[in-house]
């Protein structure tokens, strides 16, 4: 069974207006990896020049902060669900 990755309204024209993409990936950075490979450009606008996810972008798997797990090395398995939640600015 695949993972679920919930694609955030913003991002969606770089996945041809998918909503919900299916990967089968092991953990976060590899996840990110491979919706890269099948959406170019989706990956710099997750991660910054080092590797780590921005800090306006929010990632949670099953409804987890991937930040109070193991960041881009959080494990996944078969039927998780990866939420991309850009962070909304203002006050």
């Amino acid at each position: 069974m695949p993972i679920n990755v919930r694609i955030p309204t913003p991002l969606r024209k770089l996945t041809n207006e998918e909503e919900l993409v299916q990967i089968d990936a092991k953990t976060i950075s590899d996840a990110i990896a491979q919706l890269q490979s099948r959406f170019p450009g989706i990956q710099e606008r997750l991660v910054d020049e080092s590797g780590a996810v921005r800090r306006f972008v929010n990632v949670y798997v099953n409804e987890e902060d991937i930040r109070f797990l193991q960041n881009q090395e959080t494990a996944l398995k078969d039927g998780d669900e990866i939420s991309i939640i850009p962070a909304i600015a203002g006050g």
